[in-house]
């Protein structure tokens, strides 16, 4: 059963990026703690670090570099519940 929203970080093997992707996955999960269905982490190849919410992707290291992360919860929070406040993470 897949909960909503869900929300994937597909991270290089190679590149040994699971820590990052659990990291990032653990700092999503605290902010955002019961408005996430689930947190997928997806191993890859090749450099990937790509961050997906419902099927889109919202972070592509590819194109945009490694996340900060106070830009990807606004990223996320822009999507998931754009009332929330951020705190000092917070800049619209």
């Amino acid at each position: 059963m897949t909960r909503e929203p869900r929300l994937e970080i597909e991270y290089c093997t190679q590149c040994r990026w699971l820590l990052r992707a659990a990291w990032t996955a653990q700092e999503l999960l605290t902010t955002f703690a019961l408005r996430l269905g689930e947190v997928a982490l997806i191993p890859g190849t090749g450099g990937v670090f790509d961050v997906r919410l419902d099927g889109e992707t919202i972070w592509s290291r590819a194109s945009q570099g490694h996340p900060e992360l106070t830009e990807l919860k606004q990223l996320v929070r822009d999507r998931i519940a754009p009332d929330m406040s951020l705190g000092h993470s917070d800049k619209r």
